[in-house]
């Protein structure tokens, strides 16, 4: 099954509509991180819908940024986008919102160099606790201490079957059903620890 990363992808979508990661960059030097990536939603969103559209039957990372926004036009652009792909699967390391966040974190300093804490606002708390970015999803795939292959392996199977759900939900619906390591069943109440 071919795999594509938005992140490393994303540019020549953006530049489609006008940006680059190069100009966020510069609007983040003037206006600050969160009124650019404000202002680059409409971009973010525009490299969902045409990613998605451009690698049918493909397992699509889109990651935090690519899923949370704070003006509902764009939000919708992506759930149209999705409303034909059988599985949005939301990965988080636990189920359990400070020990998720806590853990994004740390990796995100290891792997990436920063926290995502930018003129006062925690970036990464942001994505995380999105209520769109949950709404997109129809399961999520706790990764707890499993290894990147053991996850992707778990994230492979889940795939492999059929929709657990049958498709999109409200956004004020109890949410996707979790899928916990060790287990093949889910539990539906595990998005009220996320949430």
């Amino acid at each position: 099954m071919p795999f594509v990363d938005l992140d490393a992808v994303g540019d020549r979508y953006y530049r489609e509509v006008g940006w680059s990661v190069e100009r966020l960059v510069e609007r983040i030097a003037v206006v600050g991180r969160v009124a650019a990536e404000r202002e680059w939603e409409p971009a973010r969103a525009h490299a969902v819908r045409r990613v998605v559209a451009a690698n049918p039957g493909a397992v699509v990372a889109l990651g935090a940024g690519h899923t949370a926004y704070a003006v509902d036009e764009h939000l919708s652009t992506v759930r149209a986008a999705l409303a034909d792909v059988p599985h949005v699967v939301l990965v988080v390391p636990a189920a359990d919102r400070d020990a998720a966040l806590a853990e994004l974190r740390r990796r995100s300093l290891a792997s990436k160099g920063t926290d995502w804490v930018r003129d006062g606002h925690d970036l990464l708390a942001g994505w995380l606790d999105d209520v769109g970015s949950r709404a997109l999803a129809s399961a999520v795939l706790v990764t707890g201490s499993d290894s990147p292959d053991a996850a992707a392996a778990r994230l492979a199977a889940l795939v492999d079957g059929e929709p657990q759900d049958g498709r999109r939900r409200a956004v004020d619906d109890p949410g996707p059903r979790f899928l916990h390591p060790g287990s093949d069943s889910t539990d539906a109440g595990a998005d009220q620890r996320l949430g």
